[in-house]
């Protein structure tokens, strides 16, 4: 039965990473200029256009379906010919593995990077990606898969999140933002944890309250997340690396009658 399961679910993985046909992001990335910019531990958002992307874009109401982790040449790793590898991701076909810098030329990003981490927490955020480089989704759990069959399951707004998680007993690596929030969590680096009011234990201030941080379990991420997170700081390489809009050449408009 293991390796029917396992047969049909590689079968399934391999269906929804297929590409499908879509319009020309109005802004591509541009890897030389993201280049100058990304530091270790950045997030990388991509709007992909596989069928895979398109259930969760539906599902998380957002733009953005893919997340890698910005790991740097300094982590080491290269490919066969020796070329760097730079981001780490979790693909549902392949599982977590390193890619090169030109990866997502041509696709819609976003770079998300997190405030204050030292350079000692920078490199424990990349260790634990780099550890889990070879780590493969779990194929026998189909249901995991299946619900990505339909790319928008008439589902309420409200159960679109938990239909994420359905089923992953171990932390499901379709959902590419799991792996990058357990990394962030070994250095406990906030993405939208939940916060709970409560009284503050001091004597000369009954009144006081204080707000405690809990740790939101990481299969509930996705890649919007790190977006409208309020302790990640939007990174726009056009205007980081310097822009003059007086240098824009538009095209001459043409007479009205």
């Amino acid at each position: 039965m293991n390796r029917v399961t396992t047969w049909l679910g590689r079968r399934l993985s391999l269906y929804l990473s297929q590409r499908l046909a879509s319009h020309e992001p109005a802004v591509p990335m541009d890897p030389a200029r993201y280049a100058a910019c990304l530091r270790p531990a950045d997030v990388l958002l991509v709007e992909g256009n596989t069928r895979l992307s398109v259930a969760i874009k539906y599902l998380t109401q957002s733009t953005w379906s893919h997340a890698a982790l910005y790991v740097g040449p300094s982590a080491g790793l290269h490919d066969a010919a020796g070329r760097p590898l730079v981001f780490i991701e979790a693909d549902v076909a392949a599982g977590v593995r390193a890619l090169g810098p030109d990866a997502y030329a041509g696709l819609h990003c976003r770079l998300c990077r997190p405030v204050g981490l030292s350079a000692a927490e920078q490199r424990q955020v990349v260790a634990y990606a780099c550890g889990r480089l070879g780590h493969q989704y779990d194929l026998k759990n189909v249901l995991d898969l299946a619900r990505y069959l339909l790319p928008t399951p008439p589902v309420p707004v409200g159960w679109r999140r938990r239909l994420l998680a359905l089923g992953s007993g171990d932390p499901t690596r379709a959902i590419c933002s799991t792996l990058i929030a357990q990394c962030f969590a070994e250095v406990r680096y906030p993405i939208l944890p939940q916060v709970e009011t409560l009284p503050a234990t001091r004597p000369d201030c009954p009144d006081c309250v204080q707000r405690v941080h809990h740790v939101r379990h990481h299969s509930l991420y996705v890649p919007r997340d790190f977006d409208v997170s309020p302790y990640f700081q939007i990174i726009k390489p056009t205007l980081t690396l310097g822009f003059d809009f007086h240098r824009l050449v538009w095209a001459a408009e043409s007479a009205s009658g």
